[in-house]
């Protein structure tokens, strides 16, 4: 792997603590300033949604100025966000916890662009591989979001969690350092170029391969977030843990969401993607299983093993099969597209999570993801059936368009 991506496993790991951190903290912090326990989860919820609203932003800026400016420009982002939470944490304004939730996910919205600036950075056949490669910083991110999260959570702060986000401050701007002195542009093996014309999303959504890259991502992404979200919530609220145990729970969880990334690319050669993503289906339908079943502490703990373990199959194999069905030239317009509906599905379902945790409780919760389990399911199924049927007509191989 070439230096840039391993600048991007780096930076991974500092950037995106954001998300680990205010998950951890997000809903517990939220329930504590919040009117009403339904908007509990709502700061988490709104990170989503802030990444959500800068996708297309963040690809428009990166289709005319290249990947590395913006990439810095969401690490300061990340330090804003950092300082919007001390800003709530030292007046105890709900809003302004809210604030810091959105543009925490303004940075996301970049950071989630490293996994295509990674394959760009490296020849085709390892385009998989090198975004697997960048998810690793995940790992990073597991433990150290949740660890500088607990640092102002004792019982004696008086300003509750102001020292944690102080600490996210600080990480975010190492990754700006670490950016800034590492990545280098020219490096980047694939450069946009300016042709005209280009066919419509629609047409490209059309492809049931673009459809399926799309779905693994979006629902996978949405159901770990539904149940992720929930969880520290539902440990500490309703099932008596300790915050700690919420703690290491979402740190294992998030272990395991990035850990397999270590084997990924090579399962997507021994097995193929579909294989990939019917097993990424069958870790969910497990982790249902598991959590409706019970709320001592290792139901929750494997049951967010397999989430983790579901959403990494699910995410890289969308993320490596997406490049098949477009060209260079659109490939702005279609990631931004992609992760659109990506973190759209995600912040539908973060925000849905405290309410539907209201109402339905935990068990109610994770039953809710078996449709969509299902919906995915029939998206593969039926990518391999229209994939079975141009190798019929055409012997030598369907391309991805």
């Amino acid at each position: 792997m070439p230096l840039n991506v391993w600048v991007l496993v780096a930076a991974q790991a500092l950037a995106m603590c954001t998300a680990p951190f205010i998950i951890v903290i997000g809903s517990i912090q939220g329930r504590a300033l919040a009117s009403a326990p339904e908007l509990a989860t709502l700061p988490v919820g709104l990170v989503v949604v802030g990444t959500v609203l800068a996708v297309k932003p963040a690809t428009w800026l990166m289709e005319g100025l290249g990947r590395k400016p913006v990439m810095l420009l969401g690490t300061l982002m990340g330090m804003t966000a950092g300082g919007l939470g001390v800003l709530a944490s030292w007046t105890g304004i709900f809003s302004v916890l809210c604030l810091a939730g959105m543009v925490g996910g303004f940075g996301l919205a970049v950071v989630h662009q490293y996994r295509f600036a990674a394959m760009e950075s490296v020849e085709p056949g390892l385009a998989a591989s090198a975004a697997a490669r960048v998810l690793l910083g995940g790992l990073g991110a597991a433990w150290l979001g949740p660890e500088i999260a607990t640092l102002g959570a004792g019982p004696d702060e008086t300003y509750p969690f102001l020292s944690s986000w102080l600490g996210l401050l600080v990480v975010q701007a190492c990754a700006l350092i670490t950016l800034s002195i590492g990545y280098h542009s020219g490096r980047e093996r694939v450069r946009e170029r300016h042709v005209t014309g280009g066919r419509p999303l629609r047409e490209i959504l059309a492809s049931p391969m673009v459809l399926a890259a799309i779905g693994a991502a979006a629902i996978g992404y949405a159901v770990m977030s539904f149940v992720m979200t929930a969880t520290p919530l539902s440990m500490t609220e309703m099932a008596g843990h300790s915050l700690d145990d919420a703690k290491r729970v979402i740190q294992l969880h998030i272990v395991a969401m990035y850990l397999p990334s270590l084997v990924s690319g090579w399962v997507t050669r021994v097995i193929g993607l579909p294989r990939m993503m019917i097993l990424g289906l069958l870790a969910y339908l497990l982790c249902v299983i598991l959590a409706a079943s019970g709320i001592s502490f290792h139901h929750y703990l494997w049951a967010l093993l397999l989430l983790g373990i579901g959403w990494n199959f699910l995410f890289v194999g969308g993320t490596a099969l997406l490049p098949r069905g477009y060209r260079d030239h659109e490939r702005f317009r279609v990631q931004g597209l992609n992760d659109m509906l990506v973190f759209g599905s995600q912040a539908t379902a973060s925000l849905s999570a405290g309410a539907v945790f209201a109402w339905l409780g935990w068990s109610g919760l994770v039953m809710v993801a078996v449709p969509f389990l299902v919906i995915q399911l029939a998206l593969v199924l039926r990518w391999l059936a229209r994939d079975r049927a141009l190798k019929t007509l055409e012997p030598g191989g369907a391309d991805a368009d």
